[in-house]
Formats: structure tokens, C-alpha cells, sequence
């Protein structure tokens, strides 16, 4: 910062000692590896904390760009079949444990007709964006969203990573 009007020049050595402290180095290695786990651990926290905002910094390569956060804005804003499917395993698992051969041929239905259901609410979610993306971003690449959107649709919606930025119900 420039010091006002009338204020003489700092010399050299007082601005650059005003800027910064020296670096204090450890005096044995055990204080060394403390301070470079507490590096570590602050570091880890600022970045997890920024990936559930959504900051583009942070974002694993998969999750960047405009069409993939068009596709977790249109999941999110959605209630899907796949959000259920959870639900739907444990029911599974509860009458895969259940004696029986009538149980085990239900249990088989459920898993394929589940199994169907998620992959065409997967495609016709996936053509969606991917003409919402032609319409907003000409140009960019729409490879892959449809697996993605799939895949954020299976997923309970407060486990999401990064969190959702639009409400249910909300247009997008």
C-alpha cells in the first residue's frame, strides 16, 4: 500500500520487513512433522470446504465446466426415481433374506425393473440437458453427461458432492 501524501518513503528494509515474517523453521523433527501434518490437515479442510460450495477450483476434472454444473442443477432441481433406489436395496435385502422361492423371483423383478426405471429416467434426464446445453453454452462438449446426471440422480440428494445449489421444484 502507498503511504499518503507527505509521508516520506519507507526505506527497503522497513517495507519488506513489514510485508512478511520470517520463516521459522522447526527446531527437531518431531515439531517439523507436526507442523506439516497441521499444514496438511488446513489445507485438506479449506479444500473439502470449498468442493461442497462448488468453487470451480476445487472440483475433481469430472465435475468441471458449465454443462456439468447445468447437469447437477437440473438433477438437483428434480425429484427422481433413483433417489429412492437406496430405499429400494434395503427392501431387497430384506426379502432376499426371507425364505422362500416367491420371494427370491420378486426380489429378481424389482432389482430389473428398478434397474430399467433408473436407466430411462437416466436417458430422457440426459437428452434434457444435453438440449439445455446446445441452447446455453453452443460449442462445448455434452460427452458423458448422461452417465454423470445418472449417477448424481442415484445418489441421495444431502450425500451429493458438491451440494446442491438449487432447490426442488426450482427452474433451471
Amino acid at each position: 500500500m502507498t503511504p499518503p501524501k507527505g509521508a516520506p518513503t519507507p526505506k527497503r528494509s522497513e517495507a519488506q520487513s513489514g510485508r512478511r515474517q520470517p520463516y521459522q523453521a522447526p527446531t527437531d523433527r518431531k515439531a517439523a512433522a507436526a507442523q506439516s501434518r497441521e499444514r496438511g490437515r488446513d489445507d485438506r479442510a479449506r479444500r473439502t470446504a470449498a468442493l461442497q460450495r462448488g468453487e470451480q477450483w476445487a472440483l475433481p476434472r469430472k465435475d468441471q465446466g458449465p454443462v456439468r454444473a447445468l447437469a447437477r442443477d437440473v438433477v438437483d432441481a428434480r425429484r427422481g426415481i433413483g433417489e429412492y433406489y437406496m430405499v429400494m436395496v434395503v427392501v431387497l435385502i430384506i426379502l432376499l433374506v426371507l425364505p422362500g422361492n416367491s420371494t427370491k423371483l420378486i426380489a429378481d423383478a424389482v432389482v430389473v425393473t428398478l434397474f430399467l426405471l433408473i436407466l430411462g429416467e437416466g436417458y430422457l434426464v440426459g437428452n434434457k440437458i444435453k438440449k439445455l446445453a446446445a441452447e446455453r453454452f453452443p460449442g462445448q462438449s455434452t460427452q458423458g453427461v448422461t452417465i454423470y446426471a445418472t449417477m448424481r440422480g442415484i445418489s441421495l440428494r444431502r450425500m451429493r458432492i458438491p451440494k446442491p445449489r438449487v432447490n426442488r421444484g426450482d427452474k433451471v
